[in-house]
């Protein structure tokens, strides 16, 4: 019953985790980012932030470095949002997978294009 409320909760944080992003000034969070996945902890007290960019993992690494740097006005924009009563601290990862499904899709169109020549 608890993995409900979590998964609902991570939801919640990703969305309102894309929106502050979007306000944020920091020259390091620009580009084409995105937000994966957030895992949240069982008791809703940490929650890792998986961060993607087009551009690349260096891309992503910096813009973690960035929102790292913004985490105390991230968790304070989130906890006021959401209304939770002890909102989690956020830990940011860098992570390739959006890279890696660019990838994936350019491989598969260049097989099709093989198929039909």
């Amino acid at each position: 019953m608890a993995g409900y409320k979590t998964d609902r909760v991570s939801e919640d944080i990703r969305r309102e985790i894309v929106a502050v992003m979007r306000e944020l000034k920091d020259p390091r969070i620009q580009g084409m980012l995105t937000v994966v996945r957030v895992d949240v902890s069982g008791d809703l007290s940490y929650a890792k932030v998986y961060i993607s960019a087009m551009e690349g993992i260096e891309t992503a690494k910096l813009a973690v470095k960035g929102l790292t740097s913004a985490t105390g006005y991230i968790r304070r924009e989130v906890g006021q949002k959401l209304h939770l009563r002890k909102t989690p601290e956020l830990k940011f990862v860098a992570d390739n997978s959006v890279e890696q499904g660019v990838e994936i899709f350019r491989k598969l169109e260049s097989v099709e294009h093989k198929e039909e020549d």
